[in-house]
């Protein structure tokens, strides 16, 4: 099975000598991301993420499809995760790699879990129609972060996307195109930023948004995963080191921090978008031609 090529032990060495001296070896700091990148498609819900040399572009889709018997009153969200050879020769096509694994279960329980989407309002008729929207994730390039840059991917394609109208009337259930009616937002509740912390010399060293680099000679690994009111939506820690009560506290202070900015560069990009699709007010035409 293919693996990330291991560092030398003059790389090893370098990189820990200079961890040890509170430097790293791209020069940020120890609780700096790298530089976040964000845009979007010509079409709703499509959102490319680059952290760092990490490349990852989530895909937001929807169909109308009958809910499940024992959920009735909810509609479907799925989140599908694609990592190429193309990113890293250590992903395969058609086999699931730990990194897949793990990647699937986090975003799993800080976007689904967590409710930062209402499945309620996908309902259209209770146990006959809802709204399936699901979310592809392909990683393009991998240099490291790739959770990170996959929740910041998938959440700002949720807030971005835009399903098709829907009007009900008696049985009768009818779907309006973009060209006749103004796509309608998902209800996105909240939004969850995960930010994963690596541990070096014991857990004397903890840095936030490793590169490839440092994820090969980290002793452990911590994923926080909250939102900017303060929420942690979900937490997990992948073997390795123990983390004591005060080091987790401390990580918990810091992905607020990087939550909250992180979000705010969201909203803004959001908006920015949004001023360039509404060229010649189109959309605020079009939302007359719904009121009327």
């Amino acid at each position: 099975m293919p693996r990330e090529a291991e560092p030398s032990v003059n790389e090893k060495d370098f990189v820990l000598q200079a961890l040890n001296e509170n430097i790293r070896v791209d020069g940020r700091a120890l609780d700096a991301f790298r530089d976040i990148e964000l845009s979007f498609g010509d079409e709703y819900g499509v959102a490319n993420v680059h952290l760092g040399k990490t490349r990852v572009l989530a895909h937001i889709s929807a169909e109308v499809t009958k809910p499940f018997s024992d959920r009735p009153f909810d509609g479907i969200f799925t989140i599908t995760t694609e990592l190429s050879p193309m990113a890293s020769p250590a992903f395969e096509v058609g086999r699931q790699t730990e990194h897949e694994v793990i990647l699937s279960r986090v975003l799993e329980k800080a976007i689904r879990r967590s409710a930062a989407l209402d499945t309620e309002s996908l309902c259209i008729v209770a146990g006959q129609q809802c709204w399936n929207v699901r979310a592809d994730v392909h990683v393009l390039d991998y240099d490291g972060g790739l959770t990170d840059a996959s929740c910041i991917a998938v959440i700002a394609a949720l807030r971005h996307f835009r399903r098709p109208d829907v009007t009900i009337e008696g049985e009768r259930v009818t779907v309006y195109p973009v060209e006749e009616r103004v796509p309608v937002a998902l209800a996105v509740m909240h939004t969850p930023i995960c930010v994963s912390f690596s541990f070096f010399v014991g857990g004397e060293i903890v840095l936030v948004d490793a590169t490839l680099q440092e994820e090969l000679l980290r002793e452990g690994e911590l994923i926080l995963t909250l939102n900017r009111h303060g929420e942690v939506c979900q937490m997990t820690k992948l073997g390795g080191i123990p983390v004591d009560a005060l080091s987790l506290l401390k990580c918990a202070n810091v992905a607020l921090s990087k939550a909250q900015s992180i979000t705010n560069l969201i909203t803004k990009e959001l908006e920015v978008d949004a001023r360039k699709k509404d060229v010649g007010g189109l959309m605020a035409e079009l939302s007359a031609e719904n009121a009327r």
